[in-house]
């Protein structure tokens, strides 16, 4: 070393080696908590896909759903028309019956 005399002291063989083991048991320790993080990332991307599609079909099975709805409801509609159209003799029928129920009243009454 040139200059102030100070002097690098030797490196230790046996300390070296201990620095390169613990740098393996370091890289080894993060590849397996990496593979830990991709397994639980995988998982996850697994789960949100599955509840993604339950949320799709659960919305197509609503609109489904509700389109079946709104065509009962408009054939609903349809035959309460036609019932209020077939009803529209009904009060016409029920003055004939009343008048005919006065007039068998009256017969009675005369055969009395």
């Amino acid at each position: 070393a040139a200059g102030g005399g100070g002097s690098i002291p030797a490196i230790d063989p046996g300390a070296l080696q201990d620095v390169v083991a613990l740098a393996g048991q370091v890289a080894a320790q993060v590849d397996e908590l990496l593979r830990n993080v991709h397994c639980g990332l995988q998982a996850l991307t697994a789960l949100s896909v599955g509840c993604i599609q339950t949320y799709r079909d659960g919305v197509e099975s609503l609109g489904e759903a509700a389109d079946l709805s709104i065509r009962a409801m408009y054939a609903l509609v349809a035959r309460c028309e036609e019932l209020d159209r077939a009803m529209q003799p009904v009060p016409a029928l029920a003055k004939r019956i009343r008048d005919m129920k006065g007039t068998l009243e009256r017969l009675e009454g005369l055969c009395k």
